[in-house]
């Protein structure tokens, strides 16, 4: 028996021309849209014949096309997470199995590491917003980066190094007339940086010199005093 097929009559581009896609029209009629890579890969033209079941395979294309678009929009901005490209693509109504498709070919591509990405996290806190390792390991946990990963990545994050650089940039706001307002003002914006008392005192101590020139024999912070 014949299979029934229907035929190309036309290839329209959308009405939008950021979207890159474009509407099959099959005997006379808009049948569905495809992206434009899609068209092209399977070399579709006016004149084609089409099955149903080849129909199918070519929306089913287009899903994972859309898909994984959305994923390299994603990217394009930062490096992410396997946890956090997920997410994005469920919210944008993708199903779990073309996400999964998706996420396999970035796999391939090399554009999901979760080892990478971890590293790349750390090294840009460590430049524009010093933390501590407990604040960077809870950071990595939510991007849903494994115990294992984190560990590695972080052993090396330096808590003095971070709290210095930290401390600095936010004495740049606090007046020096002070030392009482100054410990307390640096030494809570610290903590909530994630860094322990100890490197808190220390580090409070050291930019309060360097800023006054004054060492200042206070109490140390401490976890009642600092709220």
């Amino acid at each position: 028996m014949d299979i029934l097929k229907s035929k190309i009559t036309a290839i329209r581009a959308g009405k939008n021309p950021r979207s890159q896609r474009s509407n099959i029209f099959l005997d006379g009629k808009f049948a569905f849209s495809l992206d434009n890579e899609v068209i092209v890969k399977q070399k579709l033209k006016t004149g084609l014949e089409l099955s149903s079941a080849e129909i199918d395979l070519l929306t089913g294309s287009d899903r994972f096309q859309r898909c994984l678009n959305a994923a390299f929009r994603f990217l394009s901005y930062r490096p992410r997470s396997e946890a956090e490209i997920r997410e994005r693509l469920q919210k944008h109504g993708h199903n779990d199995e073309e996400i999964k498709k998706v996420l396999t070919h970035l796999e391939r591509l090399g554009l999901l590491d979760d080892a990478a990405f971890a590293e790349f996290w750390k090294e840009n806190r460590n430049s524009f917003k010093p933390r501590s390792q407990r604040l960077l390991k809870m950071e990595l946990r939510r991007k849903g980066v494994e115990s294992e990963i984190i560990s590695e990545v972080v052993e090396d994050v330096d808590e003095t190094a971070n709290s210095y650089k930290a401390a600095m940039v936010k004495a740049r706001t606090l007046s020096v007339t002070d030392y009482q307002v100054f410990r307390q003002r640096l030494g809570s914006y610290l903590q909530r940086r994630g860094f322990d008392y100890r490197v808190i005192n220390n580090t409070v101590k050291k930019v309060w010199q360097e800023r006054t020139g004054i060492l200042e024999e206070e109490p140390e912070i401490t976890e009642e005093a600092n709220p």
